[in-house]
C-alpha cells in the first residue's frame, strides 16, 4: 500500500446505482424514525409523552426502536450505500453479485421492520444495544455476513493492487462486523451468563461502535475529503498510525462500560487503558483531516459536504476527550448512570458519525440523478439547526449528568433530584426540537431533488446510466 489518493483505481467503475438509491432511501426513512422515536422518549420525561398507557409504544420499548434505528436502519443502511459506490472506485470491480446485494437490501431491512415490530410488540432481548429478538438473531447474523461477503468479494479480487487507506478500515469493519455481533447477541445469551455476560456484553456495546461504525466512517471520511478538496490526504503514515491504534485498542475498551461492578478488576483497568489509548490515536485521524483542509478552509463556506465533515470532526474529538475522563474511576463515581451518559452517545453517533453520512448524502445525492440539490438555503438550515441542536444537548445534558452525579453523591432525595434536572430536559427538548425540524428539512430538500428530476428524465428521456472516469 503506497498510496495516498483515492482516485487509484481502474478507469472502469461498475458502480450498482439502483443500489445506491436504495440504501440511501432506506436511510432517510429510518433517520425520520430515529428523530421521532428520539423526541417521543424525550418528552415523557416532562410528562408530554405522546403515548401515555399504550403498551406497543411504551417509552422503554420506544428507547430500543430509537437504538436499533440509529445503528441498523440509518447508518448501516447509509454506509452499505456508499460502499457500493466507493469499493467499485478504489478496487475497480464491482461487487459479487448484484442479484445478491438486492436479496441483501430486501432481507435485511425487512428483518429490521420485523425486529423494530417485535420489540414493540415486548419480545426485545435483554441485552444492551442487543435488543433484537432471539429468533432474529441468526437471521441477521446471515443477512450481515452475505452482505459483507458481497462487499469483501471484489476487494480480495484486487488484493494484488496497492490499496489506498480506506480500503483498509473498510475491510476490517466488514471482517468485523459479523464476528462482533454473533459475540453480543449469542455468547451471552446461551452460554455466558451472569458478570461474564455482562464483560461480553460490554464488548460489544462499544464494538458495534468502534469496530463497526468506526472505521466505516473514517475510512470513508478519507475517501471524501481528498476528492472533495481536490487534493491528497496530508500524511499516509498518519492515516496507518489511526487505523492500527484502532485494531489494537478499541477491542479491550468495552469493560469501561461497567466499571466499580463485578467484571475482575483486571478487565476494567485494562478497559480504562485502552480507552485513553484510543483518545490519542483519534489525534492523528483528526489532525490529518484538518492539515488535509490546510489552504482550503473557504471550503468551510462554499461546500455544505466539507462543513458537515469539519464539525463530524470536532465532534469525533470532543467525544474522544470526554470519554478518557470518564472512564476514570473517580469521574465514574460522579456520572455514572446520569444524563452525561446520553449526552456522549449523541455526541458520537449524531455530532460524528450522522454528520459524516449527511456529508456523503449531499456529496453522492445529486450524482446519482445528475442535478443541482433543490435548496442550497435548505442545507443551510439543515446544517445550522442540526449543529446547534447537538452541541446545545450535548452540553445540557453533560451539565445535567454532572449535577445528578453529584446530588446523589450526597444522598439527595431522588426525588428533588428529578426536579432540579427538569430545566435541562426542557433544554434537552428544545434542542431535539432543533434536530427534529433540520431533519424534516433534510428530507424534504433530497425528496425534491428526486422529485424534480425524475421530472427531468420523464421529460428529457435521460435514461442512460452516469458515466465514470478516473477521477471520483
Amino acid at each position: 500500500m503506497n498510496s495516498n489518493n483515492p482516485s487509484t483505481a481502474s478507469k472502469s467503475f461498475p458502480i450498482y446505482e439502483d443500489l445506491v438509491k436504495a440504501h440511501f432511501i432506506a436511510a432517510i426513512v429510518y433517520s425520520v424514525i430515529v428523530v421521532l422515536t428520539g423526541m417521543s422518549f424525550a418528552l415523557q420525561f416532562l410528562s408530554l409523552y405522546p403515548f401515555p398507557g399504550v403498551e406497543f409504544l411504551s417509552p422503554g420499548r420506544v428507547r430500543m426502536t430509537h437504538t436499533m434505528a440509529v445503528a441498523y436502519g440509518w447508518l448501516a443502511n447509509g454506509f452499505f450505500a456508499i460502499l457500493h459506490y466507493v469499493i467499485p472506485k478504489l478496487t475497480g470491480n464491482a461487487t459479487f453479485s448484484k442479484k445478491l446485494g438486492w436479496i441483501c437490501f430486501i432481507v435485511f431491512n425487512c428483518l429490521v421492520v420485523l425486529s423494530e415490530i417485535l420489540i414493540l410488540a415486548g419480545y426485545g432481548q435483554a441485552v444492551e444495544w442487543g435488543e433484537t429478538p432471539v429468533i432474529m438473531d441468526p437471521l441477521i447474523a446471515i443477512a450481515a455476513t452475505l452482505a459483507c461477503f458481497n462487499f469483501l468479494a471484489p476487494i480480495w479480487k484486487a488484493r494484488h493492487k496497492s490499496f489506498y487507506v480506506s480500503v483498509w478500515y473498510i475491510t476490517a469493519a466488514l471482517v468485523w462486523a459479523p464476528l462482533v455481533y454473533v459475540m453480543g447477541n449469542f455468547i451471552p445469551q446461551y452460554w455466558m451468563p451472569g458478570s461474564g455476560g455482562a464483560a461480553i456484553t460490554s464488548m460489544y456495546i462499544h464494538d458495534l461502535v468502534g469496530l463497526f461504525v468506526t472505521p466505516l466512517g473514517v475510512g470513508l471520511v478519507y475517501y471524501l475529503l481528498p476528492v472533495l478538496l481536490k487534493k491528497p490526504v496530508y500524511s499516509h503514515a498518519l492515516s496507518l498510525t489511526g487505523f492500527w491504534g484502532l485494531a489494537f485498542f478499541y477491542p479491550m475498551n468495552g469493560a469501561h462500560h461497567y466499571l466499580q461492578s463485578p467484571i475482575p478488576l483486571w478487565s476494567q483497568y485494562a478497559a480504562i487503558v485502552a480507552s485513553i489509548g484510543i483518545h490519542v490515536v483519534v489525534y492523528t485521524v483528526i489532525f490529518n483531516y484538518f492539515a488535509t483542509m490546510q489552504g482550503e478552509y473557504k471550503q468551510l463556506v462554499t461546500s455544505i459536504p466539507v462543513r458537515f465533515i469539519a464539525v463530524g470532526s470536532i465532534c469525533y474529538l470532543l467525544t474522544c476527550i470526554q470519554c478518557a475522563i470518564q472512564v476514570t474511576m473517580s469521574a465514574q463515581e460522579i456520572i455514572h448512570f446520569t444524563d452525561w451518559v446520553p449526552g456522549h452517545a449523541h455526541l458520537v453517533l449524531f455530532g460524528t458519525f450522522s454528520f459524516w453520512l449527511y456529508a456523503w448524502i449531499y456529496y453522492l445525492w445529486p450524482r446519482i440523478f445528475k442535478t443541482e440539490l433543490y435548496s442550497r438555503t435548505m442545507c443551510e438550515w439543515h446544517f445550522w439547526l442540526a449543529a446547534i441542536g447537538v452541541i446545545v444537548m450535548w452540553l445540557d445534558l453533560l451539565a445535567a449528568g454532572l449535577m445528578q452525579g453529584f446530588m446523589w453523591k450526597n444522598l439527595v432525595p431522588f426525588i428533588n433530584t428529578v426536579e432540579a434536572t427538569k430545566p435541562f430536559w426542557w433544554t434537552r427538548a428544545l434542542a431535539g426540537t432543533c434536530i427534529l425540524v433540520s431533519e424534516f428539512v433534510f428530507v424534504v430538500n433530497i425528496f425534491m431533488t428526486w422529485k424534480y428530476r425524475r421530472q427531468a428524465f420523464n421529460e428529457q428521456k435521460l435514461n442512460e446510466p452516469l458515466t465514470r472516469t478516473k477521477t471520483a
